[in-house]
């Protein structure tokens, strides 16, 4: 039973934690923006549902701890109308509303009546915050456990892999894949697992020379850290073993930026191709999945440091730093789709409003906020689908019958 209990607790609470800062750090980012441009706010929560705690400040915000701990919430005052973006009809009757309340001239501090680029700092704070913890989270990890420096020299070509088709040769070093510097066999290796089945151009140093290979990596079903298979990218390069190089903070920041970029533009690449259908959409994973590939992480980061006999924290830390900083940057990349529910919603709002000279129609608002609510829980849906199959949930509750 309590092994039971130990296992649950490896599963459920790096999950709510790893969850918990990254959606806190969302809100902040609203949250820190909001105050800096002077709006009103209602309430910020951290987690959701009945408060355990609350307080106000001193300009009249409350804040709560919400019994649920998954994330948080900004309430702005005044925040009624559905899409969040008030159409010319609402703002006139809200303005009347809060001047009959306050006086003439507070509606000034109401986020609908900010300048256009104040709302729009607003919005576009949430997803920097995740992307600025994403740079953070790399950097500690690179300053705490140092970088992973190896050569992209090529030691060996799996005979008949897509490597030695395109031409490659013990000895070639491989300078750029497409437009990408490589700098380690890392390097190489990221780039190419999203990309199977898609043609590389790599820039390689044979003897001196610069010269243009050609290769389509082939797929291969690996394990996957969410459960099930997952199709990957192989070249069939091997290369020398590499070493963690300790670093100074300044490179450490550095590398968190680089890690962010390129993380950003892969993880855009692969959602195009997922959109293209070039690759199969049961790579989308819910909150179900991240629970799996956390719990499972850190599971095996406690096994291991047990058997090596190294600091569990320690090794726990190695893997979530790595795992919350990808998530972070993956969500930041998720609010800025131009879906009426996330913060791209009201980008795009805005930026029709700043070509109009007018928000869009409460008609048209409502339609789209209800369009991308449905998108979005369907996207929900599909994901959760994709990861209760990848866990055998379904095979488990059929079992039970059979």
């Amino acid at each position: 039973m309590m092994a039971f209990l130990q296992s649950a607790f490896l599963y459920v609470a790096p999950f709510l934690i790893v969850i918990s800062l990254i959606v806190t750090i969302h809100e902040l980012g609203h949250l820190l923006t909001a105050r800096a441009c002077g709006v009103a706010i209602d309430c910020f929560s951290l987690g959701f549902g009945r408060a355990l705690l609350s307080w106000r400040d001193k300009s009249g915000m409350e804040w709560r701890i919400g019994w649920l701990p998954l994330g948080g919430y900004v309430r702005f005052a005044g925040d009624e109308n559905v899409a969040s973006v008030p159409d010319h009809d609402d703002l006139t009757a809200l303005r009347r509303s809060i001047v009959a309340r306050e006086g003439v001239g507070a509606e000034r501090k109401y986020l609908p009546f900010k300048p256009l680029w104040q709302r729009t700092l607003i919005v576009l704070a949430g997803p920097a915050a995740n992307f600025g913890l994403g740079v953070v989270l790399f950097a500690a990890f690179f300053l705490a456990f140092g970088e992973p420096v190896s050569t992209s020299q090529v030691s060996q070509v799996v005979p008949g892999s897509a490597a030695a088709r395109a031409g490659f040769q013990p000895g070639d070093l491989v300078v750029r894949a497409d437009s990408k510097p490589i700098h380690t066999f890392e390097d190489l290796q990221f780039y190419v697992q999203y990309r199977g089945g898609v043609p590389i151009d790599f820039t390689v140093d044979r003897g001196g020379g610069l010269l243009h290979l050609v290769a389509r990596p082939d797929i291969r079903q690996v394990d996957s850290a969410f459960g099930g298979k997952q199709a990957v990218g192989v070249l069939g390069l091997g290369a020398q073993g590499g070493r963690l190089e300790r670093v100074n903070p300044v490179q450490a920041l550095g590398l968190g930026v680089q890690k962010t970029w390129d993380v950003t533009g892969t993880t855009l690449f692969y959602l195009g191709r997922i959109v293209t259908g070039q690759v199969a959409a049961d790579q989308l994973h819910s909150v179900f999945g991240i629970a799996a590939v956390t719990g499972s992480l850190t599971n095996q980061a406690v096994d291991q440091a047990q058997a090596a006999g190294v600091d569990r924290g320690i090794a726990v830390a190695s893997v979530l730093i790595p795992l919350a900083a990808l998530i972070s940057v993956s969500m930041g990349i998720l609010n800025l789709m131009p879906i009426p529910v996330l913060d791209g919603g009201h980008l795009l709002s805005f930026a029709y409003e700043a070509i109009a000279r007018r928000p869009p129609a409460a008609a048209v608002q409502a339609a789209g906020y209800r369009v991308g609510l449905a998108l979005l829980v369907g996207l929900m849906l599909f994901a959760t689908w994709n990861d209760l199959g990848r866990l055998k949930v379904f095979h488990f509750f059929g079992s039970l019958f059979s």
